[in-house]
């Protein structure tokens, strides 16, 4: 599951969050874009709930020095010893240039870079070494991870995935549909790597009202230029393009306009909650190990109560469960009952 989840406070995630093991859910991974940043959810995570496993999707390796991202990713790793993974990747220029006042260059380096002295460092390595894009000079953390912590990539085109391969413990996909998992899992080489891949999810029968959402959020996110190299790699450049010119042209509701029918609904799961787990299950059969589901506000979670069912019936437990048990437990939490009354 992806946190912070919506509509909720973050003092407020905690109670949730107790519950999720209850519904079967196994890991939460924080996105970082303009809400919290990626690990206080994950500290909060980690004191609420110890059977949780905790990830980052992602750290941006612009925004923070890469001293300052290993000391974040020990401190991490001591609240929850083996059950934490740092996933690092280049962000984008609106969030890094134009957010965060700092150049974007060389990206696909900087990751490299990054993800060469984090690995160092939370070895409990002294560093001093000069990379491509920063030097290091005699740094060394005052207490490394007691257990090792896996390093992941975010990856969309083949040089940085194969670097995931090659480097990393694993790659993150984002933004990509089913079918789209076995031409990434092959550009990234290596059958030890493990996949995650965060899935977006807008848990409702109104089509219309996904597909509007969809839009919005594809118009966004599609023009950001890796993620359109993105596209265009897996084949949909052709159904995209009128969207990209509009986006050019300055006409930003006409370009969310364009996003096709059948482009939203192949990377914005919606129907009923049960639909959608069974449409997240395509992503497993084709490769992907973590499914990482980011839940979309739709009407049906637009309460607590409401959230909790939905999480309830989305979650592998409800595989086992007939839908009045689940109803029940999603109740409980949604009282505030936390994993004790969900179980």
């Amino acid at each position: 599951m992806t946190v912070p989840l919506p509509g909720l406070d973050l003092p407020a995630q905690a109670e949730l969050m107790r519950s999720l093991p209850g519904w079967g859910y196994t890991d939460v991974w924080s996105s970082e874009t303009a809400g919290a940043d990626a690990f206080t959810p994950l500290a909060v995570a980690a004191l609420a709930e110890p059977r949780l496993y905790l990830g980052t999707a992602i750290v941006p390796v612009f925004t923070r020095g890469p001293a300052l991202i290993a000391q974040s990713a020990a401190g991490l790793a001591a609240l929850a010893p083996g059950r934490f993974s740092l996933g690092l990747g280049a962000s984008s220029p609106a969030i890094v240039e134009q957010w965060n006042g700092i150049g974007f260059d060389q990206p696909y380096r900087r990751t490299r870079d990054v993800l060469r002295f984090v690995n160092r460092a939370l070895a409990g390595e002294k560093v001093s070494a000069n990379f491509d894009t920063f030097t290091v000079s005699g740094f060394r953390l005052e207490q490394p991870p007691p257990l090792p912590v896996p390093i992941l990539l975010a990856a969309l085109r083949p040089q940085m995935l194969a670097l995931a391969g090659r480097e990393a413990h694993g790659a993150i996909l984002n933004w990509l549909a089913a079918t789209d998992v076995g031409r990434c899992v092959a550009a990234i080489g290596n059958p030890a790597s493990r996949i995650v891949a965060r899935i977006f999810v807008c848990p409702t029968e109104d089509a219309d009202y996904a597909r509007t959402l969809g839009r919005r959020l594809l118009a966004t996110y599609l023009n950001v230029p890796a993620y359109a190299e993105f596209h265009r790699w897996l084949g949909r450049g052709p159904r995209l393009e009128q969207v990209w010119q509009l986006w050019e042209d300055g006409d930003r509701a006409a370009a969310a306009r364009a996003v096709p029918d059948d482009v939203v609904d192949e990377l914005v799961l919606h129907g009923s909650p049960l639909s959608c787990r069974d449409q997240v299950l395509r992503y497993v059969e084709a490769g992907v190990q973590i499914p990482v589901l980011a839940v979309l506000p739709s009407p049906e979670t637009a309460d607590p109560a409401g959230l909790a069912a939905v999480l309830a019936e989305l979650g592998p437990a409800g595989l086992a469960q007939s839908p009045d048990d689940a109803a029940e437990s999603a109740a409980v939490a949604g009282e505030g009952g936390g994993a004790e009354g969900a179980g």
